[in-house]
């Protein structure tokens, strides 16, 4: 399916225009920060964008990014904004149609952001064997993708490899593509549904066995969206297989634990999250109002002590004791703001 793809976004697509679905191209609820980046961006790359939507993880100053399947360089020269001249992004697409205009703009960027070096570099690969692109493993601190994976034959791979190649603490986001059931085998070869990033969708249980597999205990959805398609050709191909698109964050965090457990810990976020001043929220489970105490899993605890957002947080408890499972207060439910998404947030933790 590699050639296939290369086919497809090399040759087949001109623009997102020639897609046949809202799988990709889809930025939705966009701030004014992230508005103001893309302006950033030469015409010619946002031409070639075929994502679904910008995956944009909070607290990126000074980080090292790893964009897998980076394409004509969108995403990478908008979060490249996001670090800072002190960040750095790396792009990586097997797609050489693609990563020459993203080459092509190198040095447009780097004059545009006003910057003394590029802090951006692209490199022709693949996502399932990361190992040969020259990266020294516990050493990125976010990966992000976005459609991506699903295109991966090997998406064991890929999720193997990005928990190589993350530093402790670090985590992947990314948006992608999942079927509500198992893809029949008579579909996973078909070129425009696989093209279009549907047949090569995983289950989205089949997802989340496979992330706890390679390491990452403890994924947390951040967006769903459902995924309309326009074309009744597809539409009949598909068989009445439902798909949306999950943005998740895996941590690589030590002492994670299979499940949610209860030891009777808090934070408070302390609105220090750039554009964030007034609420952090981690996932579909987890809002963190400022200056409120909010209970936490020991999972989500880990997860904020480790990372980069250790500094946003005060820590109150401790693992001493050992409570049970953990379960969020009822009122969170209905108190707390709507996710990124279609679907409410549970908020507290």
């Amino acid at each position: 399916m590699h050639d296939a793809v290369k086919e497809y976004y090399g040759k087949t697509l001109q623009s997102s225009e020639d897609l046949q679905t809202n799988a990709c191209c889809t930025d939705s609820n966009l701030t004014t920060d992230v508005k103001t980046v893309l302006a950033n961006i030469h015409d010619e790359v946002l031409a070639k964008y075929y994502g679904c939507g910008l995956v944009t993880p909070e607290s990126l100053t000074d980080c090292h990014i790893l964009d897998l399947g980076c394409g004509a360089g969108r995403d990478c020269y908008a979060l490249a904004q996001m670090v800072g001249e002190h960040g750095f992004v790396t792009g990586v697409d097997m797609t050489e149609e693609q990563l020459a205009v993203a080459n092509k703009h190198l040095a447009y960027h780097q004059q545009k952001f006003g910057y003394q070096q590029a802090n951006t570099e692209f490199k022709l690969g693949y996502i399932e064997k990361l190992d040969q692109l020259g990266l020294a493993e516990n050493s990125i601190d976010v990966i992000v993708s976005n459609c991506v994976i699903n295109l991966s034959p090997d998406k064991e791979a890929v999720l193997k490899q990005a928990y190589a190649l993350l530093k402790n603490g670090g985590e992947m986001y990314f948006a992608d593509v999942y079927a509500d059931r198992r893809i029949p085998e008579h579909l996973k070869n078909d070129p425009l549904l696989y093209g279009e990033c549907l047949s090569g969708a995983l289950y989205q249980g089949d997802f989340i066995e496979l992330a706890k597999q390679v390491g990452f205990a403890d994924p947390r959805l951040v967006e769903r969206r459902e995924i309309t398609i326009d074309n009744p050709e597809i539409i009949e191909r598909v068989q009445g297989i439902k798909f949306h698109s999950n943005t998740y964050r895996l941590f690589k965090a030590p002492e994670l634990e299979a499940n949610q457990e209860d030891y009777g810990l808090s934070v408070v976020y302390q609105g220090t999250v750039a554009s964030h001043p007034d609420a952090l929220q981690l996932d579909q489970d987890n809002y963190f109002a400022k200056g409120e105490k909010i209970k936490v899993s020991g999972n989500t605890w880990q997860m904020l002590t480790h990372s980069r957002f250790k500094s946003h947080f005060e820590f109150v408890g401790d693992f001493s004791q050992h409570l049970g499972a953990f379960t969020r207060s009822p009122s969170c439910a209905t108190d707390q703001p709507k996710a990124k998404t279609s679907t409410t947030t549970s908020g507290c933790c």
